[in-house]
């Protein structure tokens, strides 16, 4: 790690940047007020962009002429006290390097697959980039994936190359045999290892010189596993265009990023999120990406890092705002914050209320998926409806369709659909690769059907019900989770909340809620304390929905990141764990 941080005194910063493009003309015309923040129009479609190049490229232009500030693009920190600063222009030189490893070191080509699971260490980003700039198709995964759910991914894709740490090495080592795709082992480590080339090293000595590859829009770029709500995880391959999303002007005004902001995206390395959020947006935007190694969730180390460094924009999962709201304080003022956002999973009025009063700061809703990127959203110009996500974001056309695809009237439950017919959003995942049959499944006649239920109100506003293959159907009643868990969290006895289905004999399925409760709550009567929570959800929503189980548990089992393992809840539930 130490030469990361070294990095101007190893090469001194390469003065001859010739390898660096001026942004291409349509970049440069449809540029913002602020200096080289690039965007097109919310439906046009240019014939060839490259993130790397038509992004990260150009701020690093923008640096040599002296026209952009001070700021890095970069700022990764640890808990022992280490920091990582780099500009654009030594972040577009170590990618550069990163390139060449892939195609001179490696032997990959344009199209090959490269499975990525590393932590939240500097060269996530550089490997991601490197990608982007020599074609090959990176595949993100978390660090918490066992032996056998790399075995999965890495078989599937049929990956010629692979990045990883010390601790998943051994795995990948085991399995070698299994998968005679894989020819390529990069070891990102400070000790070096049989069989596996050594990343920090090749980096140092190659070559800054690389010429990006002239991407079409339309080429692959990347692959996320899904979360295999359904069966096994599907691989949904996206293009260059979904990169191309945070440049349209709408999608701007999500987070209203300016080159001055230090934006922190708390998401696992593994999903879409962390690519676009603390990736693609922040530096389309031309601003600080920052980034905290946290190799274990704390909430307390997020509060440290929220008051000591100069973050002002803030995007984590509704559970870490909640866990924040948990902490013994009854008002909070982050120096620097400005602006926070939330999604990938249900954010709760009690919550969004709650953090507006403690800390003084509205708390933005977004929606998206693995399949989508950003799909709807409450820009900051837009008035907060508690409960409903926001609007379309363009390029998508959203509506609520019934299972033939007819669009429903307003406030009228069925599933949250995006148009597709008849042009497909260059935003929207190109298809499941290798699986045509499950991509067939998605389209449902003019949408593609995101799986989710919920309604749209005469604004425009969209309200997420639950998750179609989560709903629990109780005696001929379908019930979404996530109705049941904003009812419970309404009664100042439960401080979280996670409602799965429960088999039942008689009705198939009911209702089962596992609660934690709040510390004033901990001391009452179980039996008593279940039948008022029982009555508060019947009180609040239809009655049938009210929990007929209720388990109190200290904690609920979380991600890396703080989101909730709803899946695992109903694995336990269900018998098979």
């Amino acid at each position: 790690m130490q030469w990361l941080m070294r990095f101007r005194i190893l090469w001194g910063i390469h003065k001859s940047f010739h390898n660096i493009h001026p942004a291409p003309s349509q970049l440069c015309c449809r540029s913002l007020s602020e200096v080289g923040a690039p965007r097109w129009n919310d439906y046009e479609v240019p014939e060839e962009f490259n993130f790397a190049s038509c992004v990260l490229d150009y701020w690093a232009q923008m640096e040599k002429e002296g026209k952009r500030g001070p700021n890095p693009a970069f700022w990764w920190v640890n808990g022992q006290g280490d920091e990582v600063k780099w500009s654009f222009r030594e972040t577009a030189d170590l990618t550069r390097r990163t390139a060449n490893i892939f195609t001179q070191t490696c032997g990959l080509q344009q199209g090959d697959l490269l499975a990525l699971i590393l932590p939240r260490v500097p060269e996530w980003w550089l490997v991601a980039v490197g990608c982007m700039r020599t074609g090959i198709i990176f595949m993100p995964a978390t660090i918490m994936l066992k032996a056998k759910d790399i075995l999965y991914r890495l078989q599937m894709s049929k990956a010629k190359g692979i990045v990883t740490t010390d601790t998943i090495a051994s795995d990948v080592d085991s399995m070698a045999s299994e998968c005679p795709s894989l020819k390529t082992k990069l070891l990102v480590s400070d000790h070096s290892r049989e069989g596996w080339l050594d990343f920090r090293s090749l980096i140092k000595s190659a070559s800054p010189e690389h010429t990006c590859i002239k991407s079409k829009t339309v080429d692959p770029m990347v692959i996320f596993f899904t979360s295999g709500t359904t069966g096994f995880p599907k691989m949904a391959k996206h293009c260059h265009g979904l990169a191309l999303q945070s440049s349209y002007p709408t999608s701007r005004k999500i987070r209203s990023l300016k080159t001055s902001d230090v934006s922190w995206c708390l998401s696992d390395p593994g999903w879409i999120l962390a690519t676009m959020g603390a990736l693609v947006e922040p530096w389309t935007a031309g601003c600080t990406a920052f980034i905290h190694h946290l190799p274990q969730f704390d909430t307390k180390v997020i509060i440290q890092a929220l008051l000591k460094y100069p973050i002002n924009q803030f995007f984590g999962a509704p559970s870490i705002f909640r866990m924040i709201l948990q902490q013994d304080f009854t008002s909070i003022r982050f120096p620097a914050l400005e602006h926070c956002c939330t999604g990938g999973e249900v954010l709760w009025p009690k919550d969004q209320e709650e953090w507006k009063r403690r800390t003084g700061l509205p708390l933005y809703d977004i929606y998206g998926q693995s399949e989508t990127g950003i799909i709807c959203a409450t820009l900051r110009e837009m008035k907060i409806k508690p409960g409903f996500l926001g609007k379309a974001s363009p390029p998508y056309d959203v509506q609520i369709i019934d299972d033939k695809g007819n669009i429903l009237p307003p406030n009228t439950e069925g599933t949250i659909g995006i148009r597709i017919k008849p042009a497909r959003p260059v935003t929207l995942f190109m298809g499941y690769e290798g699986n045509p049959e499950k991509t067939a499944e998605v389209e449902c006649g003019d949408f593609f059907n995101t799986g989710d239920t919920g309604m749209m109100d005469e604004e425009g506003y969209i309200c997420f019900l639950g998750r179609s293959d989560d709903i629990i159907n109780a005696s001929g009643y379908r019930i979404g989770p996530a109705e049941v868990e904003s009812a419970l969290m309404e009664h100042p006895a439960v401080a979280e909340s996670a409602v799965v289905s429960s088999p039942d004999p008689i009705r198939g399925e009911v209702v089962k809620a596992f609660i934690v409760l709040t510390p004033q709550f901990l001391s009452h009567d179980k039996d008593q304390l279940t039948k008022d929570l029982q009555d508060h959800v019947k009180s609040v929503t239809a009655p049938y929905k009210y929990p007929r189980k209720v388990e109190f548990v200290p904690d609920l089992p979380k991600t890396i990141t703080g989101k909730i393992k709803r899946k695992e809840l109903q694995k336990k539930e269900m018998g098979q764990m």
